[in-house]
């Protein structure tokens, strides 16, 4: 006996998966700096419990969480290895709050704000040296959401 196909199934995945995209795309337009960047933005409404700090991958570059939350970066200083480095950020706090990293001639941050409860993530190719990663809205940095990134 054969069984008829499940693409109806399928198809309703494809387009679930492009609808998200197609938002994501939407979201980033409402960026409030007019720096382009090339980064990507994932949201949930899940939060982590904690962040932890730089792991380096055999080929370099590295994974950092951060937890952002009302005003400070947890971990504010970090260290990992020259390559692409993703910054994985989840909004803990209460208001938004968004993700920047520069120095060095870098400057990118995440292409959306977060909302409160919401995470994405910041994929950005780094040499050694020092970086400042700060959350660049309505003056959040000037009251201590700031840090450092170290790069080996």
């Amino acid at each position: 006996m054969h069984l008829p196909a499940r693409r109806p199934a399928n198809r309703l995945a494809t387009v679930a998966v492009l609808g998200a995209a197609a938002l994501s795309l939407v979201a980033a337009g409402c960026g409030d700096d007019d720096e382009d960047t090339t980064a990507s933005t994932t949201t949930s409404s899940t939060t982590q419990a904690g962040a932890t700090g730089a792991t380096g991958a055999a080929g370099g570059g590295g994974t950092v969480d951060v937890s952002e939350t009302d005003f400070a970066l947890d971990p504010s200083d970090v260290s990992t290895k020259a390559g692409t480095v993703t910054f994985n950020v989840t909004n803990d706090g209460d208001t938004t709050h968004n993700l920047e990293v520069e120095g060095d001639g870098v400057e990118e941050e995440l292409p959306a704000d977060l909302a409160p409860g919401d995470s994405g993530k910041l994929s950005v190719d780094l040499e050694p040296g020092t970086y400042t990663m700060y959350c660049p809205v309505d003056g959040h940095r000037d009251q201590g959401m700031e840090g450092t990134v170290e790069v080996k």
